[in-house]
């Protein structure tokens, strides 16, 4: 079972693997990778080469819940979106990163870091910036300046990076996307998009010694929900979500 679904109306669990210098462009190379990705799982069919040099394997996005892989010129980037237990992701993500060294020539020299990453969306059709501000509050010293006559917020993405060791090579960053633009706000014709929020577990990948990709992944996965449970959720997630239905 997967409990986050319940709190958001979109979830999604990504890595970013980062390199530092660019994949490999080679044809037959790319193409291998991602046959054996559709064998392991049968429904990515959808492939698609873009003008700026991304590939991209994924499954049908009407479907609610999909996977994809999408490799850009100094990354590659996997994701499930909706998954209906968390362990089908974690499967999922595991096959890709131990897949992904064999075909794409990833050496341990060529990696800069891993992220794993939990997204929450809420659809609201309104001022964006204003909801996150309402619902997470501004510093005391910045109040006066929103209670200004007239004013109206217009972006107000709050972020914040961790370092979680000594060295600063495994970090924590939260942050929050908002779609309003001004235009929007002028008129107040708001279309429902996503507020997106975003929190990941960076592990950057020197003096990593032996560990895989995928044994890396497990533990940042690990690490990622503990931080999302016992921090993220009761203060930034459910208040959200909670100001967005007092609203509508």
């Amino acid at each position: 079972m997967n409990p986050y679904l319940s709190m958001c109306d979109d979830f999604g669990l990504f890595v970013h693997l980062n390199t530092k210098t660019e994949l490999t462009k080679n044809r037959e190379s790319i193409l291998h990778f991602f046959e054996s990705l559709r064998k392991a799982f049968p429904e990515m069919t959808d492939f698609e080469s873009r003008e700026n040099g991304e590939h991209v394997l994924e499954e049908d996005r009407d479907q609610g819940s999909h996977r994809w892989v999408a490799l850009e010129p100094r990354r590659f980037v996997s994701g499930m979106m909706n998954p209906e237990e968390l362990e089908t992701a974690d499967s999922f993500q595991e096959r890709v990163l131990e897949t992904a060294p064999f075909h794409l020539d990833l050496s341990p020299l060529d990696c800069d870091a891993l992220d794993v990453v939990f997204a929450f969306d809420f659809l609201y059709a309104g001022n964006h910036d204003e909801v996150v501000a309402e619902a997470l509050g501004i510093s005391t010293s910045l109040e006066p300046l929103i209670n200004l006559p007239g004013s109206r917020i217009l972006h107000y993405e709050p972020q914040l990076m961790l370092a979680l060791d000594e060295a600063c090579r495994l970090q924590c960053r939260l942050n929050i996307e908002t779609r309003t633009n001004a235009y929007q706000v002028r008129t107040s014709q708001y279309p429902e998009s996503p507020i997106s929020v975003y929190l990941t577990i960076r592990q950057y990948w020197g003096r990593q010694g032996a560990k895989s990709y995928a044994e890396s992944y497990a533990t940042q996965r690990k690490l990622l929900q503990e931080m999302a449970e016992q921090h993220i959720i009761p203060t930034v997630i459910k208040p959200l979500g909670e100001t967005i239905a007092n609203r509508q």
